[in-house]
């Protein structure tokens, strides 16, 4: 739900500013490693020392950078495979980044390892759900449904519930408890946004092969 809108809003918000990297001879490709390589230093140089806050707006700044570049590359006319590639897949790198660094925090001086577990499901069932749409998808599934808590959901969770969480340090109580929180919410919701697209690729795959044996005894 999340994707579908605030998508759509931003694209338009930022629109000028992909014009404007186009003008300056930026690339797409540029702007989706950067953007990635901005995420993971936020969430690996901020979050594992606990300092949510500032590693929140470091991810911040970097993650609209998904929006940004197809956005110029469709300015350009020069959208392609390889860029849908390439985006998809930092994308997972940028989102193992953003929960390992919560995972290591939790590991180390957060000294919570149930709260570390929940942290790297979030990790692994997130990659699993964008997975099973594209496997889907790749064996001619449309995969049609929208899950509980699909990317968006995940990142505008926990970083909201992250860098409040990290006002903390500037004195405000009781906020360190939002974050472990969202963990729970995200690893919950994906646990049943896995269930979903499971369940739907299995209707489907279903479907066709009962459409396909159909036309072949129709032949």
């Amino acid at each position: 739900m999340l994707n579908k809108y605030a998508r759509a809003f931003f694209t338009r918000v930022l629109t000028p500013f992909a014009a404007f990297l186009l003008r300056r001879g930026v690339s797409p490709d540029a702007v989706t490693l950067i953007g990635t390589a901005g995420v993971m230093a936020g969430a690996l140089v901020f979050f594992p020392r606990g300092e949510f806050f500032w590693g929140t707006i470091v991810i911040t700044l970097f993650v609209f950078s998904d929006l940004v570049d197809g956005n110029m590359a469709r300015q350009a006319g020069i959208s392609s495979r390889w860029g849908a590639f390439l985006d998809s897949t930092l994308d997972r790198v940028a989102d193992g980044a953003i929960f390992g660094g919560f995972a290591l925090w939790y590991a180390g001086k957060g000294d919570d390892n149930v709260l570390c577990a929940v942290a790297i499901f979030c990790l692994a069932s997130g990659q699993v759900v964008s997975y099973t749409k594209a496997r889907g998808e790749s064996i001619g599934l449309p995969v049609a449904v929208n899950g509980l808590i699909e990317r968006a959901e995940r990142l505008v969770i926990s970083l909201v519930a992250a860098g409040l969480s990290g006002l903390h340090a500037f004195g405000v109580p009781g906020v360190q408890v939002l974050l472990p929180i969202a963990l729970w919410i995200v690893a919950v919701g994906s646990a049943v946004t896995l269930g979903q697209r499971v369940v739907t690729v299995r209707r489907e795959s279903a479907e066709a092969d009962a459409a396909a044996r159909g036309s072949e005894a129709t032949t």
